[in-house]
């Protein structure tokens, strides 16, 4: 139910009404979870519509065991997206090596999953758009917390009260600033940024990415099928986040190009698209670690609690395992019991994936002469070998099997 009138629909259990912001990929997820506990779910999504494509996203290890239980493993098989080469060139636009992106993403051939963000989103929606509130075009303004809930006042004007917020927001959440502050407090920047965006694929690549670095630069093209368009990646150490830039368009795209001035290869046909890119995605390469993920009756979940940085290659898995997870220690406790159970048992998963990137943040990213000699070769003697097993990380979670009760079965 679509629907903007919250007079509308059933009346909510007492004590389980539930406001979810963001509709991005744990939001949907958390919903699809809590209405099958029996909670009455609103979902709020500041976008005045939900994103189709996009660039590919990563689904593995537990996360494919949540995607399987809530029905849509199926339709995700066919939306994979099956990368089928993985070229590293240098400076000039020589070959280094070719490899199987499995290898070097710890991926498992065969299992994994790979899909365009909207796919996934749409899948998510359409498993629970009938069954819960989503309003579109709003976000929250203000909220305060009392011993009855928490009041929310909305930036469309309106104020409902709900029993539990959750901010499902992204790397940049508002509901987390509003509950503990600034973002600076737990943002941990990784010495990079990088741009992304759409540019139409007169390179000939399909199914493939091709992956271009100098010391402290890196420029990626991947097309993830035999589409018109494929996928710029540009990525550049800065030693210190630049954040006046991100107030500014023009400023973002003169700090990208200014970072790639006299380069080679397909760069400055890069830099020229990205001036005309009218769906251009810049920040920074960063984490989001905390302390703790709730206070009182509000907790987060996904990039806005645990964000592990697009290196890692595991974000979208830990909004599916979180969700999951967050969902079940609700389903029959009360919020504060709830929420202490959900950091219990997701902590240390979280954790293992996000120190992922002590092991391939330099591999991928090299700042210097020395160390981007170091991956050529590592790339040289993982061109030949096979697609493994797997990181232990990406499946260290085994999934409870919540009742609608909460219970273990």
């Amino acid at each position: 139910m679509n629907r903007t009138d919250p007079a509308g629909g059933a009346r909510a259990t007492p004590g389980r009404e539930v406001l979810i912001s963001g509709a991005g990929v744990a939001g949907p997820a958390l919903a699809f979870w809590l209405n099958r506990y029996g909670f009455t779910v609103t979902v709020i999504e500041k976008a005045a519509a939900l994103r189709a494509g996009g660039y590919p996203v990563d689904v593995r290890g537990t996360a494919l065991e949540v995607v399987r239980r809530m029905g849509i493993l199926p339709r995700l098989r066919d939306a994979h997206i099956e990368q089928r080469r993985l070229t590293f060139v240098d400076g000039d636009g020589d070959k280094i090596a070719s490899v199987d992106p499995y290898a070097l993403t710890g991926g498992v051939a065969g299992r994994d999953l790979e899909v365009r963000r909207g796919d996934l989103t749409e899948a998510l929606h359409t498993a629970v758009r009938d069954d819960v509130e989503f309003l579109l075009d709003d976000s929250i303004d203000t909220l305060e917390q009392s011993g009855r809930g928490v009041d929310i006042t909305f930036r469309g004007g309106g104020v409902r009260t709900f029993d539990v917020v959750i901010g499902a927001d992204g790397l940049h959440s508002r509901t987390r600033e509003l509950l503990f502050g600034p973002e600076e407090r737990f943002h941990r920047y990784l010495g990079h940024c990088f741009a992304g965006f759409t540019l139409p694929n007169t390179f000939g690549l399909s199914h493939e990415t091709v992956v271009w670095n100098t010391p402290g630069r890196g420029a990626a093209l991947y097309a993830v099928g035999d589409d018109h368009d494929a996928h710029a990646l540009l990525t550049f150490a800065h030693p210190q986040p630049p954040p006046d830039v991100f107030r500014d368009p023009q400023a973002r795209r003169d700090l990208v190009a200014g970072a790639f001035a006299d380069t080679g290869w397909e760069v400055p046909r890069l830099i020229a698209a990205l001036r005309d890119a009218d769906d251009l995605f810049f920040d920074q390469v960063s984490q989001i670690r905390m302390p703790r993920w709730s206070n009182g009756r509000v907790a987060l979940v996904g990039d806005a609690a645990y964000a592990p940085s697009f290196l890692t290659g595991q974000g979208t898995s830990l909004a599916l395992v979180g969700a999951y997870m967050l969902a079940g220690s609700l389903a029959d406790r009360g919020h504060a019991t709830g929420f202490a159970a959900y950091e219990h048992h997701t902590r240390e998963f979280v954790t293992l994936n996000q120190d992922q990137i002590g092991e391939g943040g330099s591999t991928l990213l090299p700042t210097t002469a020395q160390a981007l000699e170091r991956r050529n070769d590592m790339l040289r003697r993982l061109s030949a070998a096979p697609s493994g097993e797997g990181r232990a990380a990406h499946s260290a979670l085994v999934l409870p099997a919540f009742t609608s009760r909460g219970r273990e079965l």
